[in-house]
């Protein structure tokens, strides 16, 4: 027997229209004092005023703090939990994008561990449970209310560090998309582009043998049987809905299906993984102030025809889920993936090239270089990768030539990145 599946998730997800009215309950059952984490747009919202009042109006005590900056730097995790020391919360409230639930999570261990964030930089740092977070997601990408990790920008490193913990997933993840329908068209395809890549980077991750330790050495732990599930509902739903969602705000069939399936993609990543278009973001990010969906949106399809050669069969399944006709052959599906998350990404204004983004031409062996540093990434992606393979991935991503990357051969079983690919 082969089969193998993990699964990490909060204890409950509340997923539907409506469901923010649940906010006061849920968190009176963790506590009667809450600090709450949101970023200035959506702090100035009608929408979190009225999830402060339901969380008062069950009789807890609220602190806000309404300052979260994108990729949150991690001198703000200190901020913030020196504000919530005065206070002593019992639990944390995490509204808004990715990072204001990145700092809940940061904030949540140093709160109950003490210490810096840098403490628990990488892998199993934090020692144990945290000041329990609900999160409540108001776009529809990170999959950050369901994921056990926390990505936090420190001006000591070069790229973006990341805490990873199973004590890091939220208690409860509230998802209701109706408050989505305030992102603006930018925000709405950088954040479907990044959920995407979630899902896809997820499905196509290494496949690591199958031994009862796995899960206890590793955070994520590469593709397995239920990641999978959720992967490709997440591929689907988002498929079908991220361009509708971009072009008419006011769909909320598809801002629905988009919110589902960022969740979707944050099962999925959570315990799966995502690989080698996160691992060159990060630099590209560092250099070009660009969002972190955009990069790795305009990375995607290029990692994919790199690693296409390890995983035809899954980029077929892609297709599939993307629509395409069951009758083309293994082969040909594999290449209508790619052309079809290309000309997905490209319809919503994700850039086509790395030079869009502003990446320069003479920093593209310096971006290699430092994205074979993010070693759970490159770990996870299901061809091996050193620099030299980095490097052909930006330079190709740069100019735009995906067809740099086509392998004619068959891959060698030392290029596969996990021994359990060999089976």
């Amino acid at each position: 027997m082969s089969m193998l599946g993990v699964l990490r998730g909060p204890r409950q997800v509340l997923f539907g229209a409506g469901q923010r009215r649940a906010l006061g309950p849920v968190v009176a059952a963790l506590g009667s004092r809450a600090l709450v984490c949101t970023d200035a747009r959506f702090g100035a919202t009608p929408e979190f005023a009225e999830l402060v009042r339901l969380i008062e109006e069950a009789g807890v005590e609220v602190t806000t703090y309404t300052e979260v900056e994108p990729d949150v730097p991690v001198h703000q995790v200190g901020e913030c939990a020196a504000l919530a020391r005065e206070t002593s919360p019992d639990v944390v409230v995490g509204m808004g994008g990715g990072s204001c639930l990145d700092l809940a999570k940061a904030v949540a261990v140093v709160l109950a561990h003490g210490g810096q964030p840098s403490d628990y930089y990488g892998e199993f740092r934090v020692p144990g449970p945290v000041v329990p977070v609900v999160a409540v997601p108001t776009t529809a990408g990170t999959g950050s209310e369901v994921t056990p990790v926390a990505v936090l920008t420190d001006p000591a490193r070069v790229s973006k560090v990341g805490i990873s913990s199973p004590h890091l997933i939220p208690h409860t993840a509230i998802c209701d998309p109706e408050l989505t329908r305030g992102c603006p068209p930018p925000l709405t395809a950088s954040a479907g582009a990044d959920a995407l890549s979630h899902v896809i980077e997820a499905f196509t991750a290494v496949r690591r043998p199958v031994a009862a330790e796995l899960a206890a050495e590793r955070v994520f732990v590469g593709k397995n049987e239920l990641t999978d599930t959720y992967a490709l509902l997440g591929i689907g739903l988002i498929a079908g809905s991220l361009e509708r969602a971009w072009s008419d705000p006011d769909d909320t069939t598809a801002r629905e299906a988009m919110m589902l399936g960022a969740t979707a993609g944050g099962f999925a990543l959570g315990t799966a993984g995502t690989a080698a278009a996160h691992a060159i973001q990060y630099p590209v990010g560092a250099l070009t102030h660009t969002p972190h969906g955009l990069g790795v949106g305009a990375l995607l399809p290029y990692v994919m025809e790199f690693n296409r050669p390890t995983r035809v069969a899954e980029l077929a399944q892609v297709a599939l889920a993307m629509g395409a006709s069951r009758e083309a052959s293994t082969e040909d599906l594999a290449d209508e993936a790619i052309d079809r998350v290309a000309t997905l990404l490209s319809s919503v204004g994700v850039p086509r090239t790395l030079a869009e983004l502003g990446l320069p031409h003479d920093q593209l062996r310096w971006t290699a270089e430092q994205a074979i540093g993010a070693e759970r990434l490159v770990a996870n992606n299901p061809r091996r990768l050193d620099v030299d393979a980095l490097e052909h991935i930006v330079r190709a991503a740069h100019s735009g030539d995906r067809a740099a990357l086509r392998d004619s051969g068959t891959v060698a079983a030392a290029d596969l990145a996990g021994t359990g690919d060999l089976r």
